[in-house]
């Protein structure tokens, strides 16, 4: 059962917290962290790109000129792929990119995850973090005290709103709740800071 160091808002340690096996103590498994990159990263694609086909370009009704006797090559139209504000003949339409994994590799690779970060010394659990009111300077304050680093996911139990309003003009910090956790955001990040209570959240659903 890993333990890690438990920081208040000042970068003290206030303690120690021991971490589930089943969740943070894992065997990393660094193909289902793949597969669950690629599907976050498709998903997140729109497939709205589309060119037209020389059947829905306006235009090129006329053959251009007759088809012998004029010493160039035979057309049928002037929107054919080859000429200039032609159609495209291989390019790209609406489609769906979206990928779907199975839930027990979803749990493994968030597990695998989790488990690297731990491994790693890249997890810093904090007793609580309450703001009373949206302040970037205070959550600048926090990170400084934490020795954050430049790119750091801050997690927290449920949706903080005056914690996200903190974080959000501050470059390379992203904000998330226990619920909404990813594999792509922890593995994205150089650090994860997460609250006792997230810790708590994340062992109960995954555990």
């Amino acid at each position: 059962m890993p333990t890690v160091a438990l920081y208040n808002t000042q970068g003290e340690q206030v303690g120690e917290i021991s971490l589930a096996d089943s969740v943070f103590g894992v065997k990393v498994n660094e193909a289902a962290m793949h597969q669950a990159v690629l599907a976050y990263l498709a998903n997140q694609r729109q497939g709205t790109a589309d060119t037209k086909t020389r059947t829905e370009v306006r235009g090129g009704g006329r053959k251009p000129w007759r088809q012998k006797g004029t010493g160039r090559a035979r057309h049928g139209s002037i929107r054919s792929p080859i000429w200039k504000g032609g159609g495209v003949v291989f390019g790209p339409h609406p489609r769906s990119y979206r990928m779907g994994l199975p839930k027990k590799v979803k749990r493994l690779a968030l597990k695998s995850a989790l488990s690297s970060k731990v491994n790693a010394g890249a997890i810093i659990v904090l007793d609580q973090l309450a703001m009373t009111e949206p302040k970037t300077r205070e959550m600048v304050r926090v990170l400084g005290n934490l020795k954050a680093g430049r790119k750091v996911l801050i997690v927290t139990d449920t949706p903080q709103e005056n914690v996200i309003k903190s974080a959000r003009n501050i470059p390379g910090v992203k904000t998330t709740n226990a619920g909404q956790l990813n594999v792509y955001d922890i593995l994205n990040n150089d650090n994860l800071i997460i609250t006792r209570d997230a810790v708590v959240r994340v062992e109960e659903v995954f555990a």
